[in-house]
C-alpha cells in the first residue's frame, strides 16, 4: 500500500507552533493507558490517502473498500483530489499516532486498526452510497474484527427511518454488534437544523459538538452550531457532544496547502538576524537567484526555497524582519496551521471520530460490551453545560474518562435488548435502566400521576432494573426515572422526549 511522505522537503520541525491548538487527549482528559490497541474502526467517507499517522511505523491500514469502484486500491488514485481530505482527517483525527507531529497530535485511539471505505464518486454521496458501505461493513466485520463505525457525512433529507436506506442499514449494523458513530451534522444555527440519516437513526450514537475556546477548563464552553432537535420520528438528537472546533487535522500530503505550511513553518522558526538579512537582500531585483551573499550556505539555499514555495507577497521586499515575521505568522493564522503538517479544523464530522476514539479505548478494556451497553455509557457518564439549550446538548459533554472507567468496571455482559425504550409483553409495559450504583429506582408519570411510590424497579444480578405497569389506555404519557429517591432522569434508552416546565426533560411514550 502506498505510502504517503509528502513532497519531501525535511528542512523544518515537526513539533507545534505558537497557534498550536489542545492535542485531543489533553482536550478531554483521556485515559492514557489505552491507546484503542486490538480495536478496529471503520471509517465511511469521501477518500482518502494513506496518511504516514496511518501507515508510519507500521501500517494500520487493514483494508479500503471504493463503493463506486470495486476492487480499487489507494494505490491507485495517485496524487490525492480534494475529496480526499475529509476522510483522511477523520480517521486520522480518531487512530493517527501523531507521526509527522513527532506524536503530538496523536488521536485517543492511537493504536486502532482503521478500514477505510470509500462511499462516494468524485465527492459527490448518496444515501445509497452511504447505504452500500455500511452493508459492506456489516459482510466484513468479523473478516477485520471491525467493532466502530464512523460516519461523518449524511443524507439529504430528515426522513423516518424506517423509509431511509442509510438508517434501516445503521440499524442492521448496530443489530449485528456493531457501534455506529454519527456526525450530527452543522445546521444548528439555520432554520433547518435537523439531523439526516443516518444521524437521525434511533440506535446510532449521534455525536453534536461543543467550543473550548481552545482552553483546558469548562469556565467557557459553548454550544457549536450543530444540527440538533427531534427528527422526523421524534427523536431527539444528539445524544452527546464532543469538541467540534480547534481540532488539529493533517494537512492532505502532496498539496499545494501542505507544501505552504512547511515552507511556512521553516521561515516561522528562523532567528531574527536571518530575517533580517533577508530583508536587507529583498530589495534586490532577482530575490530568488541572490538571497545571500554567501551562495554556498545550505541556510540560505532552504530560505530562497522556502520564500518560493511559502508564496509570500513580494510587498515584503525591503521591510524589517519584524514586518516579515507579522506577514508570514499571518499567513500561518489564515491557513489555520498548528504544526508544519497540521492545520486545526471545525465541524462535527471531528466531535464525531472523538468519540470513536473513546468507544476504542472502552472496547479495548472491555470487549464483551454491546452497542447498546457503548451508548448507555456515554450518556451515563455525560453531564451538560450549565445554561445551554438541552435540546442542542443531548446528554452533555463527552466524559472520556469516566466512560472507559464505566466501562473497565462493568462485569456483566449486557446484550441490547436490556437498552431499548418500554416494550409491551402480554398486558405489561416493561421499562429498563442500568445503574449499578443505584440503591433504587422508581417510575413517576402520567400513568400514576407523577407519584414515584406506586411503580418500583427490581434489580437483577446484572445491575439492570424492570419495572413493570398495567398497559395504559391510548394516548401520549411523559415519565422520568426516580434514582436512590431524589434524583429526576430521563429514559436513556428512550429517544423521545419533550422539555419538562422545569428547565428539563420528559421521556415520551406513545401507546396506540
Amino acid at each position: 500500500m502506498k505510502k504517503a511522505n509528502g513532497s519531501g522537503h525535511h528542512n523544518h520541525s515537526h513539533g507545534q507552533n505558537r497557534f498550536s491548538v489542545i492535542p485531543a487527549p489533553m482536550r478531554l482528559g483521556a485515559a492514557s493507558h489505552l491507546t484503542g490497541k486490538g480495536v478496529t474502526i471503520a471509517f465511511l467517507d469521501s477518500g482518502f490517502y494513506p496518511h504516514p499517522d496511518l501507515t508510519e511505523p507500521e501500517n494500520r491500514i487493514l483494508a479500503f473498500e471504493d463503493i463506486s469502484r470495486r476492487r480499487a486500491t489507494l494505490d491507485q488514485y495517485g496524487a490525492p483530489k480534494s475529496w480526499d481530505w475529509h476522510g483522511t482527517q477523520t480517521s486520522v483525527v480518531a487512530a493517527g499516532n501523531g507521526h509527522l507531529s513527532d506524536g503530538a497530535y496523536r488521536g485517543i485511539a492511537s493504536d486502532a486498526q482503521v478500514v477505510l471505505v470509500k462511499v462516494g464518486a468524485e465527492g459527490r454521496i448518496t444515501e445509497e452510497h452511504i447505504a452500500s458501505g455500511i452493508r459492506w461493513v456489516i459482510e466484513n466485520k468479523d473478516r477485520y474484527d471491525i467493532r466502530v463505525v464512523n460516519i461523518s457525512l449524511g443524507g439529504d433529507e430528515d426522513i423516518p427511518h424506517k423509509e431511509s436506506l442509510a438508517d434501516r442499514a445503521a440499524e442492521e449494523a448496530i443489530s449485528k454488534g456493531l457501534v455506529v458513530v454519527a456526525a450530527a451534522g452543522n445546521t444548528g444555527c439555520t432554520p433547518d437544523h435537523h439531523t439526516r440519516p443516518p444521524a437521525n437513526s434511533p440506535s446510532v450514537i449521534t455525536v453534536g459538538g461543543y467550543d473550548d475556546k481552545n482552553q483546558l477548563g469548562e469556565e467557557d464552553f459553548g454550544i457549536y452550531c450543530s444540527s440538533f432537535g427531534p427528527t422526523a420520528d421524534g427523536i431527539v438528537k444528539p445524544e452527546i457532544i464532543a469538541p467540534a472546533i480547534w481540532i488539529a487535522a493533517p494537512v492532505l500530503p502532496d498539496t499545494d496547502l501542505y507544501d505552504r505550511a512547511e515552507a511556512l513553518s521553516f521561515l516561522e522558526a528562523q532567528p531574527d538576524y536571518l530575517l533580517t538579512r533577508l530583508a536587507r537582500t529583498v530589495e534586490e531585483r532577482n530575490l530568488y537567484e541572490n538571497l545571500y551573499a554567501d551562495p554556498d550556505s545550505e541556510t540560505s539555499e532552504a530560505a530562497r526555497e522556502a520564500w518560493q514555495r511559502a508564496r509570500l507577497p513580494q510587498a515584503l521586499a525591503g521591510e524589517s524582519a519584524e514586518t516579515i515575521r507579522a506577514a508570514i505568522e499571518t499567513a500561518i493564522k489564515e491557513d489555520k496551521i498548528v504544526a508544519a503538517h497540521y492545520q486545526h479544523v471545525d465541524g462535527t464530522s471531528f466531535a464525531a471520530p472523538i468519540v470513536s476514539s473513546v468507544i476504542a479505548q472502552m472496547l479495548e478494556a472491555n470487549p464483551t460490551l454491546s452497542p447498546g451497553a457503548i451508548k448507555h455509557i456515554l450518556i451515563s457518564t455525560a453531564s451538560r453545560i450549565a445554561g445551554a439549550p438541552l435540546m442542542w446538548q443531548g446528554y452533555g459533554v463527552l466524559r472520556a474518562r469516566q466512560a472507559v472507567e464505566m466501562a473497565a468496571s462493568q462485569q456483566q455482559p449486557l446484550d441490547n435488548d436490556y437498552f431499548r425504550p418500554p416494550l409491551i409483553e402480554a398486558d405489561q409495559l416493561v421499562f429498563f435502566y442500568h445503574n449499578d450504583a443505584a440503591e433504587s429506582v422508581s417510575l413517576a408519570g402520567d400513568f400514576n400521576d407523577w407519584d414515584p411510590e406506586r411503580a418500583n424497579f427490581k434489580r437483577d444480578g446484572k445491575g439492570v432494573w424492570r419495572a413493570e405497569i398495567p398497559v395504559p389506555s391510548p394516548g401520549r404519557y411523559s415519565y422520568k426515572f426516580v434514582v436512590n429517591c431524589r434524583r429526576w432522569v430521563e429514559d436513556p434508552s428512550n429517544g423521545l422526549k419533550e422539555p419538562d416546565d422545569h428547565g428539563g426533560l420528559n421521556s415520551v411514550l406513545d401507546i396506540k
